[in-house]
């Protein structure tokens, strides 16, 4: 005989209610945001045709689509978008995991905190940007320059989000494995990781804008493809539209990639907080 399978237990009316309204909330946000932006596009639409802006300094959305089925056709589309994601993946990655390492090791030496502390304060102040040319004589001109730039734009920022959380950490928590004979790695990996997953989470969150932006930066000063070297060769040549296209493109995949990060964000914290709640 075959065991019945267990039956879930009924929801309750007021629980059913609330989760009933709560999918209105949420389906009611998200028809908001589609039509927030359609209503955008169809405004700049409108306002170009009707001559209320001019359409070859801010293009418009017609004339965006032109130009991606044209990259299409070129079969420059995807090889642009491509080189992009590549290089902002790389660097956000090496950000993110470079940086958390960098952040455990302060946390776990107090000498070497105190010791770098202020060349992380002077590290962080500084703007990142003016390094590229450095970065593109040391290291050369290619995709490792624009990784490298990348890097330095949210090493210091992930270190200091992830550092801030690991010692943030609840010390009744630590006090209370220390009196079980805990050593100082099983403290480490046995508290102070798992209550700083959210902190982790919300570096990636910061590291998506920040890669992208050091990625862009890096492909103004060297590349020779990508969506920067559109924008770039666009502006230089007046073709306004390749500039405008390549900006969308660059804020549709800022967006997806956004969103993986809040996939994760579903997966590894318990009740993730929703953005956007009123």
């Amino acid at each position: 005989m075959f065991m019945s399978d267990r039956q879930e237990p009924a929801l309750s009316r007021e629980r059913a209610e609330y989760l009933k309204k709560l999918k209105i909330r949420r389906n009611a946000v998200l028809a908001a945001r589609i039509l927030i932006l359609a209503a955008f596009f169809a405004a700049w639409e409108i306002a170009g045709d009707l001559k209320l802006i001019d359409p070859f300094l801010t293009s418009q959305p017609s004339r965006i689509i032109r130009t991606l089925g044209n990259l299409y056709r070129e079969g420059d589309l995807f090889k642009h978008i491509g080189i992009t994601c590549l290089e902002t993946v790389a660097g956000f990655m090496a950000g993110t995991i470079l940086g958390a390492g960098i952040a455990a090791l302060l946390w776990w030496s107090d000498f070497i905190s105190r010791v770098l502390e202020p060349y992380l304060v002077v590290l962080n102040s500084l703007p990142k940007i003016a390094l590229g040319p450095i970065f593109i004589i040391w290291i050369g001109p290619g995709p490792a320059a624009i990784i490298v730039m990348a890097l330095a734009i949210s090493l210091i920022v992930t270190i200091l989000e992830v550092l801030n959380g690991f010692l943030s950490t609840d010390p009744e928590k630590i006090r209370l494995v220390k009196t079980f004979g805990a050593n100082r790695l099983q403290v480490f990996m046995k508290v102070v990781l798992p209550a700083n997953i959210s902190s982790l989470v919300n570096a990636l969150k910061i590291n998506v804008g920040l890669s992208w932006v050091g990625v862009i930066v890096g492909e103004f000063l060297v590349s020779r493809a990508g969506l920067g070297y559109l924008i770039v060769y666009g502006g230089q040549v007046f073709q306004l539209d390749l500039v405008m296209t390549s900006v969308i493109i660059l804020a549709a995949a800022a967006a997806l990639m956004y969103q993986g990060v809040v996939w994760i964000e579903k997966k590894l914290v318990k009740n993730p907080p929703e953005y956007g709640r009123t």
